[in-house]
């Protein structure tokens, strides 16, 4: 395994920020991965997908890696179900893709969401109505002290909203996932269409069944109204995460804004969208310097210009913070990792 030396880290993150690493490596399969480990000739930092970080040095004095491995594997397959295993490098769109045109079920509401399949259960990524938890299986994870392979169960792994034992003190930055294995529907898929407007787009475009790709398809052209391409525009997709604060608080706020939107989660807590406490303050197309609120989704930031660095988007987001404070007592935390 060659490290590269001074490589820019532009084109792998999608926020399209300029920052430069000391030694940077592509790493396309388990071996390379342990040999990388074993030689890495400065403290070591991954990179997945690039869609879920914010990049604030010019200059990261580290040994970078980009996971790459690539590969899908049905592993078991039953009448209702079926078992894939999926390599890290992934792309997560591609990988929905996939499991749509075979007829598997279950991903299909998380079409679009930008990153690779091995970052996403550390995230517990979800979309509209659907987490990875609902179809994860389990993962193989590589100690980075030890090179030792272990198995984490959907049990194993503690989900949460946005979160799971990966981003605990104990294991953050401890372990790489380099395989997931998914259990996914045949035949008779479950359907997800309440939630984010999926049954209006259904028909609205005419649906008269339902089916694993009209959905897919639907979530598709919402996202794409509602979220600006990467590609085009530098982003990591929400930067926020909806808050969920206890039931005594929300009926102080709510007598306050009788219009406020809220999701009850449980008999105590009430989750709050972001982006409407966002909108109301009248944040939907705020810049600062080149990085911007986007005028569709205020919980996306963007790199206005191309040019950003990763500090003006990290001062524009705790400025969102400190107004949303401010103004609703409501600590939004971060669902973007700042590196």
């Amino acid at each position: 395994m060659i490290f590269n030396k001074e490589v820019s880290l532009k084109a792998y993150n999608t926020f399209g920020i300029e920052s430069v690493a000391a030694y940077f490596a592509v790493i396309s399969s388990k071996q390379a991965l342990k040999h990388a480990l074993q030689n890495a000739p400065a403290p070591l930092l991954v990179l997945g997908g690039g869609s879920n970080i914010l990049l604030t040095k010019d200059y990261y004095n580290n040994a970078v890696i980009a996971i790459a491995s690539k590969g899908i594997e049905v592993i078991q397959a039953t009448s209702n179900h079926v078992y894939l295993k999926v390599q890290a490098g992934e792309n997560w769109s591609d990988f929905v893709d996939y499991c749509v045109a075979t007829g598997y079920g279950g991903v299909e509401n998380m079409a679009l969401i930008p990153g690779n399949v091995g970052t996403a259960p550390i995230q517990n990524i979800g979309a509209y109505g659907v987490e990875l938890k609902d179809v994860f299986e389990s993962c193989t994870a590589i100690e980075i002290d030890t090179l030792k392979e272990t198995i984490f169960t959907n049990e194993d792994c503690n989900f949460g909203y946005r979160h799971s034992i990966f981003k605990t003190s104990k294991y953050k930055d401890k372990y790489i996932i380099t395989d997931v294995t998914f259990k996914l529907t045949k035949g008779t898929p479950i359907f997800y269409t309440s939630y984010g407007g999926i049954f209006k787009e259904l028909e609205c475009q005419g649906n008269k069944e339902l089916s694993i790709g009209a959905i897919a398809n639907a979530v598709k052209r919402i996202r794409t109204r509602k979220l600006p391409d990467p590609k085009l525009i530098g982003n990591s997709g929400s930067f926020f995460k909806n808050p969920i604060i206890s039931k005594c608080n929300f009926e102080v706020l709510q007598q306050k804004f009788p219009d406020i939107v809220f999701y009850p989660q449980t008999d105590d807590h009430v989750k709050i969208p972001a982006a409407w406490l966002i909108d109301r303050l009248g944040l939907k197309g705020h810049t600062y310097r080149n990085a911007g609120v986007h005028l569709q989704q205020p919980l996306v930031l963007i790199n206005k210009t191309g040019e950003a660095t990763g500090q003006e988007i990290l001062a524009l987001a705790r400025y969102i913070q400190e107004m949303v404070l401010e103004n609703y007592q409501i600590h939004l935390e971060f669902e973007v990792n700042i590196l």
